[in-house]
């Protein structure tokens, strides 16, 4: 099968499937739906041929509604609408599940980039040796975030997982049964779910996901290269955040980091005890039955009982495990060895934390803090800060904060604000009380601008009476000016003989993250990757300098334009400037559940990053990553790309084109996350208080994608027409982080879709701004073909061209009742004596189209 071009595996095991199985649902018993799947199919065909003659969708909705529909009641009409939308939802449920069930069978699973292909390259350039030094510290974090992205409910995934099992079985029996589920099952939520619901949804990934896709991978690597010896590091740590970020989230609470942490330590436990009862059922031999039973009976005692009380530690679990195994390789010639090895090994890796739980917050909540800290201390007569604190400047507020101590009673501090924030810091002693250090030991903060920043997140952790605190503090770099900054504020830090001293208690590491998102979303495409790459360096140089080793963590979301894309492209890139040891990133959303749902594309996508790290560690030519003159080109396209993203986003039509022309607003209205869709509590829309996530959301939604493009083609068009093309031309041929990203930048144009907003040039008020973008869209792709010598975009992908030219295909209707819904809208609105029923009706239908759209493209927000 594998031997099959990856097209022709894509058009065997998924598109042909998906078109046998979605006739079933013609056959399904319910109420309505034989008429649905029947007009369904016309509908779609009048959308196709409509938009080729370059109809807009109210003409083309009322066209349908004329031909097929002329004697039915409007209601009715706007009824079946409805019942398109959800018809659709089922197919993209049914298309994910297939392409979830052939995954195996379309990539793989032992090509380019798999744990298979490294090793037997690194025998053939007999390189095993460095191989093996290098994983004995490389490693990688996939971090998973309840960033709102994903909209389907828990219960759906139940039902995806169980239809792949089901195809994969060819059940077609099971099938039938599961889209009847499917039929009955809803697919919105009709509150919005707590922090903590957020994380039970994420640990169904860890602990029936995660848990055997590591596991395996460490399996193979200790099977196949550690032969001669345990490996003395975990390859692959995991990170949490649902229950820790409080970034923006008012509903995280102290007592949503503890049940979460409680929750994570719990189900790791469970997942071992089924494994020493697996264990049970195969050792059966002499001098193994009392351990092993003794090993049972206290791990479910750790999951029942309180965490003061837990029944065993982790390296009483371990000892015990390996004086059983010592018995079997002595006297039982090694029977089911292999199972005890797996569960060793999966202590080593998750120990009782399973997943390590950051805490983040806001700087400026941290600024509030100390306020009302200083206010505090001085009230009860602790003299931790001189009087004039308030009044001094940075360097000296910085002498002070640098060597204050105490323990602050949270209890005591009636600013709410200041109360949580002491709390989170207790808490994270709690945690790591019951659940290990690695339980919870990284405070973020976000938006960190100056070395202020950090300190005062510094001297917070001081006053709870940690004295040599096991925290690591990790600023987070999010906009184009904070980046450029960020290696002065990192070197005043190592200078402070007080951070410094932290820094050698925790190694001498630091843990820096950048945030691709809502860099993007501040300075575009281009700029954002370019400032990130930059920031990197000068990060690495000045860490060096001063004897720390920097690990870097990417904020990144699903799509390019917010970091996602080909992320082991990316990293496999970056060349020796840029330190290299491990690799860690958010994943969050639809990434969770496309690229990591299954064990399958788990296993793949994370054998794919820690390839990209050995790629760029051991095989890749120790250099850097552009020539001179290369970077120069690279620096003068950032700057043209930034310039008009700029140029852009003041455009006195910006705001108000997202706000009434797309479906910003609506975010907030479809109960997917437990925090608000935007920073403040304002009416008014400003640019700043925008989160990533609604807005690259927003621009797919109108398939446009603007994040992903916009600035590339104008800033390559600059170096045409002024005749140094060739200057581009030999960037991209010699630079795996610029073809990448412009890779990534043809996936924005492959989602793009103009035909479906075209209506729009004609609009009096943003018929110019709606042009503006179609311009900038239409020179990209020019440019970009020109640059590749492709005939298409994405035209070395020809799979991946497919999947995303199938999912477009099956959501086109949906994306036609949703800018027929808003055109309405907007007339409604237009209207002092508008039917409000009416009007609530049509935003229903604009909310409820928001969830196969965005589920379809999987990486949209």
């Amino acid at each position: 099968m594998s031997r099959q071009p990856k097209l022709e595996r894509f058009n065997n095991q998924v598109k042909a499937k998906y078109q046998v199985y979605n006739s079933l649902f013609l056959t399904l018993p319910f109420h309505g739906i034989t008429d649905t799947g029947v007009l369904l199919p016309l509908f779609d065909s009048i959308c196709t041929r409509g938009y080729d003659k370059h109809y807009d969708p109210t003409q083309i909705v009322n066209y349908f509604f004329e031909k097929y529909q002329r004697d039915v009641a409007t209601e009715d009409r706007y009824d079946l609408l409805f019942r398109f939308i959800q018809y659709i939802e089922r197919q993209v449920v049914l298309f994910d599940a297939i392409e979830d069930a052939s995954y195996r069978e379309v990539n793989n699973m032992d090509g380019r980039g798999t744990l298979r292909n490294i090793k037997e390259e690194a025998i053939a350039q007999n390189k095993t040796h460095e191989l093996k030094e290098y994983l004995s510290h490389f490693k990688i974090r996939p971090v998973l975030t309840a960033h709102p992205t994903q909209f389907y409910p828990g219960a759906v995934l139940g039902i995806i997982n169980d239809l792949s099992a089901a195809i994969n079985a060819n059940d077609l029996e099971m099938i039938k049964k599961l889209l009847s589920q499917l039929g009955k099952t809803p697919f919105f939520k009709k509150e919005k779910p707590t922090p903590y619901d957020e994380a039970v949804s994420l640990i169904w990934y860890l602990e029936n996901v995660f848990y055997k896709a590591s596991s395996y991978i460490f399996n193979y690597l200790q099977q196949n290269l550690f032969t001669d010896g345990e490996i003395d590091n975990e390859i692959i740590d995991l990170g949490f955040w649902p229950g820790g970020d409080r970034d923006g989230n008012p509903f995280v609470t102290t007592d949503t980091t503890l049940r979460v942490a409680s929750r994570l330590r719990k189900t790791i436990i469970k997942n071992y005890y089924r494994d020493v009862r697996e264990i049970r059922r195969r050792i059966t031999f002499v001098g193994t039955e009392k351990p092993l039973e003794d090993i049972e009976h206290r791990l479910y005692g750790s999951i029942y009982h309180p965490e003061e009380k837990l029944q065993i530690t982790k390296e009483e679990l371990i000892n015990t495990l390996k004086e059983v195994r010592e018995l079997v390789v002595a006297r039982h010639e090694s029977l089911y060895v292999e199972k005890l090895d797996d569960l060793i090994n999966k202590v080593h890796m998750f120990g009782f934390h399973f997943a390590t739980l950051d805490i983040r917050q806001d700087s400026s909540i941290h600024q509030h803090a100390m306020e009302e800290i200083v206010k505090h201390t001085r009230a009860n007569g602790q003299h931790l800060f001189p009087e004039n604190y308030t009044e001094l400047g940075e360097d000296a507020k910085i002498e002070v904060l640098q060597n204050v101590h105490g323990k602050l009673d949270a209890a005591a501090i009636e600013d709410d604000i200041t109360r949580k924030t002491i709390e989170s810091i207790y808490a994270m002693q709690t945690i790591q009380s019951r659940n290990g250090e690695q339980g919870c030991n990284r405070y973020i903060i976000s938006h960190n601008e100056t070395k202020m920043d950090m300190m005062e997140a510094f001297a917070m952790i001081h006053l709870t009476g940690w004295e040599q605190p096991p925290v690591d503090i990790v600023p987070l770099f999010e906009t184009v000016p904070d980046l450029k900054v960020a290696h002065e504020v990192m070197e005043g830090l190592y200078k402070n003989p007080e951070y410094a001293k932290h820094l050698e208690a925790r190694g001498n590491r630091q843990t820096i993250m950048l945030g691709f998102s809502d860099g993007t979303k501040d300075g575009g495409y281009l700029m954002a990757n370019w400032s990130i790459f930059k920031a990197k360096e000068m990060l690495t140089q000045v860490s060096r300098e001063h004897g720390i080793k920097v690990i870097f963590f990417d904020g990144r979301g699903g799509p390019p334009a917010r970091g996602g894309g080909k992320t082991h492209q990316f990293y496999a890139s970056l060349g020796n400037t840029i330190e290299d040891q491990e690799i860690q990133l958010t994943v969050q959303g639809q990434t969770i559940s496309s690229n990591f749902g299954t064990p399958d594309s788990c296993q793949y996508n994370l054998e794919q990053l820690l390839s990209s790290g050995i790629f760029n560690g051991i095989f890749a030519e120790k250099q850097k990553a552009f020539p001179d003159q290369e970077r120069k080109t690279m620096e003068e396209l950032a700057e043209v790309s930034y310039k008009t993203y700029s140029d852009f986003k003041a455009h006195p039509k910006f705001l108000s084109y997202l706000e009434r022309m797309s479906t910003l607003k609506y975010y907030a209205k479809t109960n997917i996350g437990s925090r608000p869709s935007k920073r403040g509590t304002s009416d008014k829309l400003d640019f700043s208080d925008l989160r990533a996530i609604p807005f690259v959301g927003s621009w797919s939604q109108l398939k446009q994608n603007v994040p992903g493009f916009y600035g590339v083609g104008t800033a390559i068009e600059h170096f045409e027409k002024n005749g140094n093309f060739d200057k581009v031309q030999a960037l991209y041929d010699n630079s795996l982080f610029f073809r990448t990203l412009l890779e990534n930048s043809m996936m924005s144009l492959t989602k793009s879709f103009f035909e479906l907003t075209a209506y729009m040039q004609k609009d009096e008020e943003f018929g110019e701004f709606w042009t503006l973008i179609h311009d900038e869209f239409e020179r990209t792709k020019r440019v970009l073909l020109k640059l590749t010598g492709f005939e298409t975009l994405m035209q070395e992908e020809p799979a991946g061209r497919a999947s995303i030219q199938e999912r477009e295909r099956i959501v086109l209707p949906l994306l036609t009742i949703q800018q027929f819904a808003l055109k309405q809208i907007q007339q409604l609105e237009k209207d002092p004596d508008a039917d409000q029923k009416k009007l609530e009706m049509f935003e229903k239908m604009v909310t409820r189209s928001l969830f196969g759209n965005i589920n379809a493209s999987r990486n949209s927000a």
